[in-house]
């Protein structure tokens, strides 16, 4: 694996399966979509798995290409309900969070998840004040696995990459983040598994948020 970066002054975090696990609500306003389609439920599992790619394509998974503006339409109006209730931060993310702010990090979250969302979340968990930026998916030419939005990131921070890290939960992640130099950290808390990341070669894999810790007392 690559060598932690020395002087780390930028963490960035991917949010759904990696802050936050707000897979239930998801699953919930999936089903929602589907019964209102006359279609089949789906289980949280088979969501989880689809989860992390944009709304968008999440809905894809689901329905026909022609019923995805009827779907995403409900699917949207249903979520901006259900992400409100029963969403929950990850074990570590509560106490990482102000740790990595006592540490001078300049902190950011990059999702594909839309704004709207987004910020429902960051809100609702009563994290969005330890963020300095916020880029989502639908405020970029290309969402990831594109480097678009580490870039504007680093350019609106005014970070060089070296001094950077992005920690997500997705192959994903580890590709946004090697094609923008910034060194990645993956969490098997989300979509992927663990042997699917290690199979990508991330920076660096850790078990739990918790672990990230560490790397700053060496």
């Amino acid at each position: 694996m690559a060598l932690w970066p020395s002087d780390i002054r930028l963490c960035a975090f991917d949010l759904d399966g990696t802050l936050v696990d707000a897979f239930p609500a998801i699953t919930d306003s999936i089903n929602h979509m589907m019964r209102e389609m006359h279609l089949s439920p789906q289980s949280l599992p088979v969501v989880k798995r689809s989860v992390g790619l944009g709304v968008e394509n999440l809905v894809r998974c689901f329905v026909l290409e022609e019923d995805v503006p009827r779907a995403l339409a409900i699917f949207r109006e249903h979520h901006d309900v259900r992400l409100r209730q029963n969403i929950r931060l990850l074990p570590g993310a509560k106490a990482l969070l102000p740790f990595l702010k006592a540490r001078g990090c300049v902190l950011a979250v990059a999702t594909n998840r839309p704004l709207q969302f987004c910020r429902v979340i960051l809100e609702t968990l009563g994290i969005i004040d330890y963020f300095d930026h916020v880029l989502c998916g639908d405020m970029v030419p290309r969402s990831k696995p594109y480097p678009d939005m580490l870039y504007e990131i680093l350019r609106q921070s005014g970070i060089p990459a070296s001094d950077a890290i992005y920690v997500g939960d997705m192959t994903v992640d580890v590709a946004c983040a090697r094609a923008a130099g910034v060194f990645s950290v993956v969490v098997p808390t989300g979509s992927c598994t663990r042997d699917e990341l290690e199979a990508v070669g991330p920076g660096a894999l850790v078990d739990r948020l918790s672990q990230i810790r560490g790397f700053f007392s060496q």
